[in-house]
């Protein structure tokens, strides 16, 4: 395994990281730097410590041991709202609120943080040309009348709002049918290139891994034990490594 490469400054550290539940370990001797602009996405089997790392991240969870570290900042210094409202969270499940329309979703954090009307007005104008729903057609609906596709690119364009330093992505596009599912990772490609988002994208698909990931992290056990380009892990001998790639047949 490889360092996590990229000319950006870190906007995520692991250092020496440890989290368990009584009698079980999730995430053991976890490190990893992840640089600005880059898209880690994380496979490994169910209860390998993805979803967990995530939490770490955005301090859902805290470390037993060692060190998380957004922006150079040790999430345990952070104030834990402050945190979560910067960093987006797309889930599989994209949990609009049904009550909001499609531009109020879209500005919540935004208008939780006191940002004026004009701007988040102006905002969601963006977001939602970005994710491809335009604000005269879809801002006034309401997220019943999407489908879940549509609903999914609200949930992205929600996440950016705020212009979050990371983007945290947990299974994001693993509710849909395959051919929206292809879709959306395009989209997502699209997004990334225009914006250089740093991201985490946490998923049980290495074939989505490999489309989305700049790096893709194969977790075993809570441990790390494969990082590097998608062009190279498709090459590991790792026998750790070998049941995802056999995914792939």
């Amino acid at each position: 395994m490889t360092p996590f490469p990229g000319n950006g400054s870190a906007v995520v550290e692991f250092r020496a990281v440890e989290f368990a539940y009584p009698g079980r370990t999730i995430v053991a001797g976890f490190d990893l730097t992840i640089p600005r602009g880059e898209v880690l996405a994380l496979v490994g089997r169910s209860g390998a410590g993805k979803s967990t790392i995530l939490r770490l991240v955005n301090r859902l969870l805290l470390p037993q041991a060692g060190t998380v570290l957004v922006e150079g900042r040790d999430t345990r210094e952070w104030d834990p709202i402050a945190l979560r409202r910067r960093t987006g969270y797309v889930l599989q499940d994209v949990g609009l609120f049904p009550h909001l329309s499609i531009e109020d979703n879209v500005t919540l954090v935004l208008r939780l943080q006191g940002t004026p009307i004009d701007e988040r007005r102006q905002r969601a104008l963006e977001l939602l040309a970005l994710v491809g729903l335009p604000a005269a057609e879809y801002g006034h609906r309401w997220p019943r009348e999407l489908s879940g596709g549509q609903r999914q690119r609200v949930g992205v364009a929600r996440a950016l709002a705020a212009r979050p330093p990371v983007l945290l992505m947990d299974e994001p596009f693993g509710a849909l049918d395959p051919i929206t599912r292809v879709e959306l990772r395009r989209e997502f490609q699209r997004i990334q290139r225009e914006l250089r988002q740093t991201a985490i994208v946490v998923t049980h698909d290495l074939a989505e891994a490999f489309t989305l990931g700049t790096q893709v992290g194969v977790l075993d056990g809570g441990r790390l034990i494969a990082c590097d380009t998608p062009a190279l892990i498709a090459q590991s001998t790792d026998p750790r490594v070998r049941p995802f790639l056999d995914t792939l047949r």
